[in-house]
């Protein structure tokens, strides 16, 4: 019963929650997604290298990793609640500062460090809530709200480029800075999980209470887990080839001699397709018919060979097909990589296993856009910067492996140890 009692509602205002999340990622990830709409034109304003300016968004990506951990120890101690309306205003007013144009490391501080941290404190607590309200439809629960990303990526890519040549790209970044204070608004939404109010033995008021003390402690022992720490290597390897696309994708297609609109609507196409695979891999999910990580180590693989390959694209039409397949394979991978943390840890250690998670990720963060930036640079060549992104995520794809033979070892001696378990969580689930 006391486990019963604290099993996700998997429903009810856990919609309203995942739809939160879905403008909390659409505000947050896609404004990200689409900032390589501005790398242009803060290049030649401020007359500084590729390399330089891909900094900027590295800053970016780096500070929204390295805020996880304490994003997730607020999330335990305060709710999720605050911590989201406190990210919210941080992302808003670190736009707003940038708009002003003042010199590059005030760029840094405000796109880099004031909106990183925003972006931090907003999708960190949002992703759990989304995996605490939901238990059987955790897949496509995760699926729907993390489409908001590629749905305000659809919209903002033409957007972007029609404020930038309207108000410059000053005036783009205020009016953003503006939509981002919406973020306090959705963090308002998001209610908290009352798990008290679900037991029903009084006598158990003394266990429930040290489950909670648990629960507001941050666990760096999990660490420890060779299973963990295997998908952590993962984490950095696929986000040193997750956000080069996206940076580099417009600038490729301009060195092309591509018309700006043209190169804008690919990021268009590329959220469609994202949008997509993640609907799409979320409702496979959902069927069991895979597990999550085997499902995972498919699709990473595949999205790095594609990555591969998009170089010898030539042509709009060419670099069109390459988009959508990356797109799709993005979104696929997007869809499972966080809801697959509970099966390596636990709901119980998945707040604090992912403020891990996205700690260290941001090593391949920082260190990719700089390294494909720096490779461009030197060969002259932006197919440099895609050739970089497909092996991390190759190489990313087999350590996925390695995690789920461990993971189904782990289980199968639990299984030994212990016969009942399996049938119990199968009641649990019913």
């Amino acid at each position: 019963m006391s486990r019963r009692s604290r099993d996700p509602p998997d429903g009810g205002y856990g919609w309203v929650v995942v739809a939160s999340a879905f403008f909390i990622m659409g505000l947050t990830a896609a404004v990200l997604k689409n900032f390589g709409l501005f790398f242009l034109e803060l290049q030649n304003y401020y007359s500084v290298l590729t390399s330089t300016t891909s900094l900027m968004t590295s800053t970016t990506i780096a500070v929204f990793h390295l805020g996880s951990p304490l994003a997730s120890a607020l999330s335990m101690h305060l709710s999720h609640r605050p911590v989201i309306m406190i990210g919210g205003l941080l992302a808003a007013s670190g736009m707003i500062i940038s708009s002003l144009g003042l010199s590059l490391p005030w760029m840094y501080l405000s796109v880099g460090v004031i909106q990183g941290l925003g972006v931090s404190f907003t999708w960190v607590p949002a992703n759990s809530m989304v995996n605490h309200y939901f238990k059987r439809w955790r897949p496509i629960a995760c699926a729907i709200s993390s489409s908001g990303e590629c749905v305000f990526g659809m919209a903002f890519s033409p957007f972007f480029q029609w404020l930038i040549e309207s108000y410059t790209w000053r005036g783009a970044l205020l009016i953003i800075g503006g939509l981002q204070l919406n973020l306090i608004v959705c963090g308002a939404l998001m209610k908290p999980l009352q798990p008290a109010q679900t037991c029903r033995k009084p006598m158990t008021d003394s266990k429930e209470e040290t489950r909670t003390s648990k629960k507001v402690t941050f666990q760096c022992s999990l660490i420890q887990r060779p299973e963990l720490l295997l998908y952590i290597v993962f984490a950095i390897l696929a986000a040193a080839g997750f956000f080069i696309p996206p940076l580099f994708l417009v600038p490729y297609v301009n060195n092309l001699g591509m018309n700006q609109y043209w190169a804008a609507s690919l990021l268009s196409v590329l959220s469609l397709a994202d949008l997509l695979g993640r609907l799409g891999c979320g409702w496979l999910a959902n069927l069991r018919l895979l597990r999550n990580l085997q499902l995972l180590t498919m699709v990473a693989t595949a999205m790095g060979v594609v990555l591969l390959l998009l170089p010898i694209a030539y042509s709009y039409w060419s670099v069109l097909a390459f988009t959508s397949l990356y797109g799709i394979l993005f979104g696929c991978v997007v869809a499972i990589h966080v809801t697959s943390i509970v099966d390596i840890v636990g709901l119980e250690g998945f707040d604090s296993a992912l403020g891990l998670f996205m700690l260290l990720r941001s090593i391949g963060g920082f260190l990719g856009p700089p390294a494909a930036g720096w490779l461009v640079d030197w060969t002259h060549n932006f197919g440099a910067a895609f050739y970089l992104s497909g092996i991390c995520l190759v190489l990313s794809g087999c350590f996925v492996l390695l995690v789920d033979r461990l993971v189904e070892k782990k289980k199968l001696q639990e299984t030994l140890q212990d016969p009942c378990t399996e049938t119990t969580d199968h009641k649990a689930d019913v």
